[in-house]
């Protein structure tokens, strides 16, 4: 994988949009580096409005829980610095890249790394996979889970395991001696038709 790392984050939200007023209350994210899990941050976060009955029954957060929870400035503050200048992966990264940089936008900051998305890449890499949601495809590339989804670490974890086996997979059935970061958001734009020529092309390459 190289020598850079990744910052896999996934959120919990009262909603789908943060421009319809949708709030994160809970983050979770892990740092891989070398193509390991290195650390994790968690944490739920109090947005100061209430959550519907669907998403508390959806996510397992109530407002109770959120009630007692650190406002969601302070996480986010903590959370920025966990970030760093890791590159950022997520799954339907199109998703939880609205709410972070809506969430960083409250706390005056910007985000100024680039994401790549896991479930695009899949797309593209597992033509075969049954569908793209992260539950089924834990099951469909058997990764590790504890079976726990739609809370923000478990979901960071298992996007975080099928990150790493999309890398180890480019290398191992590709024959490609890196797999930069630039290559995962190049594979991420491309038709399927044309991954398997860009593969080949790039293993004569390296």
């Amino acid at each position: 994988m190289g020598n850079y790392s990744v910052v896999v984050l996934d959120f919990e939200t009262t909603g789908l949009s943060p421009d319809n007023g949708d709030r994160a209350i809970e983050v979770g994210a892990v740092l891989v580096q070398d193509n390991r899990i290195t650390d994790r941050f968690q944490s739920l976060m109090n947005p100061g409005v209430r959550v519907s009955s669907f998403i508390a029954e959806y996510t397992g957060i109530t407002n109770q829980m959120l009630s007692s929870a650190p406002p969601a400035a302070e996480v986010m503050r903590r959370f920025a610095g966990f970030l760093g200048r890791h590159h950022l992966v997520a799954h339907n990264a199109s998703f939880d890249r609205r709410f972070l940089d809506a969430e960083l936008r409250r706390i005056s900051l910007m985000r100024e790394q680039e994401f790549a998305c896991s479930l695009l890449l899949s797309r593209r890499l597992n033509p075969d996979a049954p569908s793209h949601s992260l539950e089924t495809l834990v099951r469909y590339k058997k990764l590790a889970s504890d079976g726990v989804f739609h809370r923000a670490l478990a979901d960071a974890e298992m996007t975080a395991h099928l990150w790493v086996g999309m890398v180890n997979e480019l290398k191992r059935e590709h024959s490609l001696k890196s797999v930069p970061f630039e290559l995962m958001q190049r594979l991420m734009k491309l038709t399927k038709r044309a991954v398997p020529d860009y593969l080949k092309r790039l293993a004569a390459e390296q």
